[in-house]
């Protein structure tokens, strides 16, 4: 794969891991700065939920980083493919069922970056 694509692979592996810290981490005190359309006092009853959110994130991440040690040209590209396309779907719903700020935070990055591996 084009370089431009592994770093675009990294940054995106590395937004999902700031997101399983924030939701699994820091969701009672850092969550309330970021996620400002959500009242303060519904933090602490959703923790749980946040974390298993959190989670996903870091199986997103996880698949991505994958992806950028695997050997094979074609099988790192059908990893990265299938990864990058799990992001940009929870990115897109995201962007419908909450904000649309999520598409360009998370579905658009995804999509620049499939795009590349098959243009580069």
């Amino acid at each position: 794969m084009a370089i431009i694509t592994l770093v675009l692979i990294c940054i995106i592996a590395f937004l999902h891991l700031y997101f399983l810290y924030l939701e699994m981490f820091a969701w009672t005190t850092r969550g309330p700065k970021v996620f400002r359309q959500i009242p303060k006092e519904l933090f602490e009853p959703t923790k749980v939920l946040a974390a298993n959110q959190g989670l996903y994130n870091g199986f997103l991440a996880a698949g991505l980083i994958w992806s950028l040690f695997i050997d094979d040209v074609a099988w790192q590209q059908h990893v990265a493919v299938f990864f990058l396309s799990c992001v940009a779907v929870a990115g897109i719903y995201g962007a419908l069922s909450a904000s649309r700020k999520i598409f360009f935070i998370q579905a658009l990055p995804a999509l620049v970056t499939i795009l590349l591996i098959f243009v580069l």
